[in-house]
């Protein structure tokens, strides 16, 4: 079976001159899983890239217990390009889902759910939560505010109570299996989209 080798190789010299190309990357290879046009660009070129074009929306995750799944939805946040991301509670998150993808994104941390209410309020940004809990509203029912930032709990417990009644809104997906929910990375990709249907796609 032949290996599929994800990325270029060197690349041909003489080099491209300008500032965004990483000579390391140029020399040896990008393996990095990043569009075509960023080959062989920095991190830091890549993000300043990004920067020109994010989407309004925020999106944030609670963080009690060390989640796996933080991961994927970081990554999520950075296939729509969204403005930021927010992780409230424990500082360290298990980055490996996210594949690298957070070095791209504005990733803020907040201690307390209290201190992320008050940051949401700076930002005129209006807590949208995503749950099944009582009282949420049925996602495809939903008009998603423009000037919001999406909520998501951690796989199992879900959203805190404190989160709850801090959203100034609570939205489910309707399900029709045996399963009480749906992951929470995938949820997060989900409602993103829905999002992007109603503000960017609709332009």
């Amino acid at each position: 079976m032949q290996e599929i080798i994800i990325g270029v190789g060197p690349h041909q010299k003489p080099w491209p001159t300008d500032m965004f190309y990483d000579p390391e990357l140029l020399e040896h290879g990008d393996r990095r899983n990043v569009l075509d046009k960023y080959r062989y660009w920095t991190v830091e070129a890549i993000k300043a890239d990004l920067d020109k074009s994010r989407i309004d929306l925020h999106i944030a995750i609670e963080n009690w217990q060390h989640d796996m799944n933080i991961g994927t939805i970081v990554r999520n946040a950075n296939a729509f390009n969204v403005a930021a991301v927010h992780i409230v509670g424990k500082r360290h998150w298990n980055r490996r889902g996210a594949m690298v993808t957070d070095k791209y994104l504005t990733i803020e941390h907040h201690e307390t759910v209290k201190v992320f209410a008050e940051r949401m309020r700076q930002l005129k940004k209006t807590i949208i939560a995503v749950d099944n809990l009582p009282g949420a509203i049925n996602l495809s029912e939903t008009a998603l505010p423009k000037d919001c930032v999406l909520v998501f709990g951690g796989e199992g417990p879900g959203l805190s109570q404190e989160m709850v009644d801090a959203a100034e809104q609570m939205v489910m997906i309707e399900q029709f299996g045996s399963t009480r929910s749906v992951n929470v990375g995938v949820a997060s990709g989900i409602v993103t989209y829905a999002w992007v249907t109603q503000h960017v796609l609709t332009r």
